[in-house]
């Protein structure tokens, strides 16, 4: 950060500058650099390791989407864990729906948590729902040692580098298959397939590996990587791309709907030879 610009690196060669109001907060956890930046366009923005990860602009669109899509796929989903998230917002989209019973939010870094309480609690107003316990620990250990199987797993990550690397492999999907009921579902981000490919093929192939139905929807997340960022959808039983025949629309949605549900899953011609 400098002179109220933000310089957020991407790759060796691409990078974005986001003009700021105001530094808000500013630390280094445990685990990474954590900071609450005021931008001009986005507004309030938690940023991870020089990364931004939720904006007051768009944060909908992510939120939405790794909430929604599958669980709007899967006919009754009662519990449900998700990994990550210390923002909130995937909880408060999962939470927008009536046949949720039990979330359980796994965040290993607790001031993710305690700064979204204070500077966004438009998505940290989930923290407070009597339905969502949380967890500060490791994702991969609860997983390992959980007791409980879940209609849903939602992997709600920052980008494979220190702490969320292991999010990624195989092993790990396996643990989650093994922890999903017979018809479970497991959502995964997976980063933009233009700018970070590698890990993009890695989440599908290491998915496919373990799951029976996997199926890769697109988004544009205006504040990630220029592009389409992308989301893949595991499944035991459910095909992700068809909405279950008795979901109840959720009113007060600003992005994802029916429509957008099925063209999320149309792949331009370039993404689909990624994944052959």
């Amino acid at each position: 950060m400098n002179q109220l610009w933000f310089y957020e690196r991407h790759t060796s060669g691409y990078g974005v500058h986001w003009k700021i109001n105001k530094v808000l907060h500013a630390e280094k956890t445990q685990y990474q650099e954590l900071a609450i930046i005021d931008t001009v366009e986005c507004g309030k923005t938690l940023v991870l390791d020089g990364n931004i990860q939720v904006s007051e602009m768009d944060e909908f669109i992510y939120h939405e989407m790794i909430a929604h899509t599958a669980m709007n796929s899967h006919p009754h989903p009662e519990k449900i864990l998700i990994i990550g998230g210390g923002d909130g917002g995937t909880a408060r989209e999962v939470l927008k729906h009536d046949t949720v019973l039990q979330v359980d939010l796994v965040e290993i870094d607790h001031r993710v948590i305690e700064n979204s309480r204070i500077y966004l609690p438009s998505m940290a107003c989930s923290f407070d729902d009597p339905r969502l316990n949380l967890h500060i620990e490791d994702g991969i250990q609860f997983v390992r040692d959980a007791k409980e199987c879940y209609d849903m797993v939602i992997i709600d990550s920052s980008d494979p580098i220190g702490p969320a690397v292991q999010l990624y492999g195989r092993e790990f999907y396996l643990n989650v298959y093994n922890k999903l009921n017979d018809d479970g579902m497991i959502v995964v981000q997976s980063e933009s397939p233009v700018f970070y490919q590698d890990i993009f093929v890695n989440v599908f192939q290491n998915l496919s590996s373990v799951f029976d139905k996997v199926k890769v929807c697109l988004a544009p997340i205006m504040t990630y990587t220029s592009g389409p960022w992308s989301f893949t959808v595991g499944s035991k039983k459910w095909d992700p791309e068809r909405i279950a025949g008795d979901k109840k629309q959720i009113n007060g949605l600003k992005y994802y709907n029916e429509h957008v549900h099925k063209g999320a899953f149309i792949l331009p011609q370039f993404i689909k030879e990624m994944l052959r």
